[in-house]
């Protein structure tokens, strides 16, 4: 709900991540492009995977049932858009997801998925 000047009016103050003024234009378009990054359910799976260990392409492709050059391709999205990073470790890279944000998005989206489920808005 927006007022006259376009701050977000809070329905219900639920946390300290609500937002009195629109971002910039510039942060909103990053903002798209980071969560269409989210829009494709293999890169989704990679995400979940990596969420329970750093992994090389060949454990993850063995994990997820694909071949190795589809999760290098994927892997190569993941860390254009800083979700992923690779480390070397001897003749392999392993990955691993960048941060702690990266868990938090993905577990608010999958919060957000369950509540729709049960009918919680």
């Amino acid at each position: 709900m927006y007022k006259d000047d376009r701050s977000i009016i809070p329905q219900e103050p639920q946390d300290d991540c609500v937002l009195t003024e629109l971002p910039d234009i510039e942060t909103m378009y990053d903002l798209a492009e980071l969560f269409k990054v989210f829009g494709d359910s293999t890169r989704i799976r990679i995400l979940a995977a990596l969420l329970e260990k750093e992994m090389c392409v060949y454990h993850l492709s063995e994990e997820l049932e694909m071949g190795q050059s589809a999760i290098s391709h994927q892997l190569r999205v993941l860390r254009q858009s800083g979700l992923v990073r690779a480390t070397r470790r001897g003749k392999e890279m392993v990955y691993a997801l960048d941060d702690n944000h990266v868990k938090t998005i993905f577990a608010q989206g999958l919060e957000h998925i369950e509540h729709k489920k049960e009918g919680i808005k």
